[in-house]
């Protein structure tokens, strides 16, 4: 279980690297610049899809949406190359 969560970990950490990098080009897309920092808000936000207050369903919308909307502006980008 540790090494999946282990390696889940290096996978986002990668996405948000590639996001970032593909950021700071200066030919990055307007529609790039304003899901990044619609993923951002999201994290920042106290206003979640499922309040933290639950458990374990709480976090758990944190830890599969963002993760998923990484590599969905990750993909649309590919696409778009």
């Amino acid at each position: 279980m540790l090494k999946r969560l282990t390696l889940h970990w290096t996978v986002v950490r990668g996405d948000a690297r590639r996001l970032w990098y593909a950021l700071r080009q200066p030919s990055a897309p307007t529609w790039l610049k304003v899901g990044t920092a619609l993923i951002v808000l999201y994290v920042l936000s106290p206003i979640d899809l499922i309040p933290d207050v639950i458990p374990v369903l709480g976090l758990m919308d944190d830890v599969v949406l963002v993760p998923l909307a990484i590599r969905f502006l990750l993909k649309r980008l590919e696409n778009r190359a």
